[in-house]
């Protein structure tokens, strides 16, 4: 008779694992390296006289800060709008930004890229094999939780440090149009799931869903016509905790 209980018992202990790997299959993230794409802050003594940059660097440099990537890791950072790229080590990752900004940059690497001051949007890509990126703690979704970005990018060394690549391209002056990533998923559902919490949680009301492909589904929130509701809209989204949050321009 017991025996006949223990047996029970697994059987429904094994069927209640099958239904939760279930569940969080359900709500899986489409994750890939770390990398993300929005406004990077341009290093002055004056913002740093504001106390809205915590520490000094070297404008000369090809140094950033950055507050998910660990010191000594090296990224790619590209202009998306003339296509020139060029790699920066990150100097820290525990100097005190906006985080609306997704690095802190020397003015040499702004004036290499040719980034418009008044909107320095830029793209941004780890590539050191042996660096890592670090996650905080999210009372979001459980597959939140999972970070992957330790995959290189192909045919870049870290032996290119500082080596622009120039593209000689005319650029039109376009109008600020600009929205909020706030994650891909796998499926529809878990989409959903999303805008519910965001509609639950805060008072945005400009959220949508893209559907990329019959297995991607992005959220999105935007657009945004002025850098004003953008960075307040980010900040508000910022605040549930969300892992990579991106900038997307002209969605």
């Amino acid at each position: 008779m017991n025996f006949k209980k223990i047996l029970l018992l697994s059987f429904i202990l094994l069927c209640g694992c099958n239904q939760v790997n279930k569940n969080e299959k359900s709500f899986n993230l489409i994750i890939d390296r770390y990398s993300n794409t929005g406004f990077t802050l341009i290093y002055s003594d004056q913002l740093k006289k504001n106390n809205r940059i915590s520490k000094k660097i070297d404008n000369r440099s090809l140094l950033i800060f950055h507050k998910k990537i660990k010191k000594g890791s090296f990224v790619k950072i590209t202009n998306p709008i003339n296509s020139k790229s060029i790699i920066a080590e990150v100097i820290s990752n525990n100097a005190i930004f906006s985080d609306f900004y997704n690095s802190v940059i020397t003015n040499r690497i702004a004036e290499e890229l040719s980034l418009d001051r008044n909107e320095p949007y830029v793209d941004l890509v780890l590539i050191s094999n042996n660096s890592s990126f670090i996650a905080k703690k999210a009372k979001t979704f459980d597959e939140e939780k999972k970070v992957a970005e330790k995959a290189p990018v192909d045919g870049i060394t870290i032996d290119n440090l500082g080596v622009v690549e120039k593209k000689e391209t005319k650029v039109k002056k376009q109008k600020f149009l600009y929205s909020i990533k706030i994650a891909d998923f796998y499926y529809k559902d878990s989409a959903d799931n999303m805008i519910n919490r965001i509609t639950e949680e805060t008072n945005l009301k400009n959220y949508m869903i893209k559907k990329l492909s019959k297995t991607k589904y992005r959220v999105l929130l935007g657009p945004f016509n002025d850098i004003k509701n953008l960075e307040e809209s980010f900040n508000e989204i910022k605040s549930l905790n969300f892992e990579n949050l991106e900038i997307l321009k002209d969605v």
